[in-house]
């Protein structure tokens, strides 16, 4: 499946970009996350730690254990705070 993966935050600048489309053979956000990790060492870093990202999966809050099927995009981002 193809998917558009988005970064946001520091993840953007980890990664070196805020958008790239992947192919992907993934059943879980988690196992996406293991694909883009293998990318490069700033998709590495990036994942490093998953307890200080969250995702959304066609811009629907999810967890890392979410199935793929059907989606269309992926976003990562750093929790939010609001004030």
């Amino acid at each position: 499946m193809s998917l558009d993966v988005l970064y946001f935050a520091w993840l953007r600048e980890r990664v070196g970009h805020g958008r790239e489309r992947v192919e992907t053979s993934a059943a879980t956000v988690r196992d996406l996350v293991a694909e883009l990790s293998a990318r490069s060492d700033g998709h590495a870093a990036a994942f490093s730690d998953l307890a200080g990202l969250r995702v959304a999966l066609d811009q629907d809050l999810a967890e890392f254990d979410a199935p793929l099927a059907g989606v269309r995009e992926v976003a990562f981002f750093p929790p939010m705070t609001g004030g």
